[in-house]
């Protein structure tokens, strides 16, 4: 994986963020959600939202937000094109490394129960899942035409009360 970057989100990259979101997610977000980049990057913000870039072209992005030290993982996609090759794991393992540079406590996410290749993946790097939100999701896959929400933790090493 030479020639990886990962880069905080800009204006200019919102398109090719776009453009990935809409293949890569069954409900992906609006237009306007992706392009909400609304205090990002500046001290006082709770977002942190960034790329991976390999060989200068987009493979993949995470939103994420972080309040009193609970980050969110808001979404996260990767390129069908790239998908298998590793990086989602990248992705994950940045906001693992951001999170912990900024002292949060833990890291929460939620997947659909039908995405077991991701579920899979964040239990791998230590999430544990906590609980469901049943029939949260709407889905094409079930009779019900809906699915489970996993909602998944992962406490970090670095956090500390008392620093």
């Amino acid at each position: 994986m030479n020639n990886c970057q990962f880069l905080p989100l800009r204006l200019d990259h919102l398109d090719a963020v776009w453009a990935i979101e809409k293949v890569a997610h069954s409900h992906p977000w609006s237009e306007t959600m992706i392009r909400d980049l609304s205090h990002q990057n500046s001290a006082n913000s709770s977002k942190y939202q960034f790329g991976l870039w390999v060989d200068n072209q987009l493979v993949g992005y995470v939103y994420s937000q972080n309040i009193v030290g609970e980050v969110t993982l808001l979404t996260i996609a990767v390129d069908p094109t790239q998908q298998g090759k590793g990086y989602g794991r990248k992705l994950l393992e940045h906001l693992i490394e951001h999170s912990e540079d900024a002292q949060a406590e833990s890291i929460w996410l939620e997947v659909r129960d039908s995405n077991r290749g991701a579920y899979h993946l964040y239990e791998s790097l230590g999430f544990n899942e906590m609980d469901r939100r049943v029939n949260y999701y709407p889905s094409a896959k079930t009779a019900s035409g809906k699915e489970d929400a996993i909602i998944m933790n992962l406490m970090l090493d670095s956090y500390n009360p008392f620093a």
